[in-house]
C-alpha cells in the first residue's frame, strides 16, 4: 500500500506527538522527535517516566495530549505496546497515526483492518524520516 492520502492527511493536523522517543539520541524514536523539532512543528513527546525529551515537555500517555482528536501521532514502540496505542487512539478519535518500521506486527495490522482504521494509519515500512518532507503542507 502506498498510503499517499493518509500521509497527506497526517500532515494536515495542527499538532503532532511521538510515542517511543527517549533520552538515547541514537534511537529512532528520538530521531523522529528531532525531525519534528528541526522543522519547528508543534510536537509533544509521550513518555511514561521522563518529564522532558529534547528540551520539550512530555505527557505520560496519549490521553494527556491537549487535543488527541487533532493530533497526528508517530509510533516507534514494540508491537505489544503499539497495539494498545492503536486501541486508545481509536477511542480518542486520533486523526492519523504513522507506525514507523519495526513498530507493528500482524496483530497490529489485523486490528487496523478490523477496526476500519486503514484510512488513518500508515504502516508496513514507510518512515517519516525519509518520506515526511514529501507530504508536509
Amino acid at each position: 500500500m502506498a498510503f499517499e492520502a493518509v500521509k497527506t492527511a497526517f500532515f494536515h493536523s495542527p499538532a503532532y506527538a511521538v510515542v517511543g522517543a527517549s533520552k538515547d539520541q541514537t534511537k529512532y524514536g528520538t530521531k523522529v522527535l528531532q525531525w519534528y523539532k528541526t522543522r519547528e512543528m508543534p510536537v509533544t513527546p509521550v513518555h511514561p517516566k521522563e518529564s522532558e525529551l529534547e528540551g520539550i515537555a512530555t505527557v505520560k500517555s496519549i490521553e494527556e495530549l491537549p487535543s488527541p482528536s487533532t493530533t497526528s501521532i508517530s509510533i516507534i514502540t514494540p508491537s505489544k505496546i503499539t497495539i494498545g496505542l492503536l486501541q486508545k487512539a481509536k477511542e480518542l478519535d486520533v486523526p492519523a497515526l504513522w507506525i514507523q518500521p519495526g513498530a507493528s506486527d500482524s496483530a497490529c495490522i489485523q486490528f487496523i483492518k478490523e477496526n476500519d482504521m486503514v484510512d488513518k494509519v500508515i504502516y508496513g515500512g514507510s518512515c517519516v524520516l525519509t518520506e515526511g518532507d514529501n507530504f508536509r503542507k
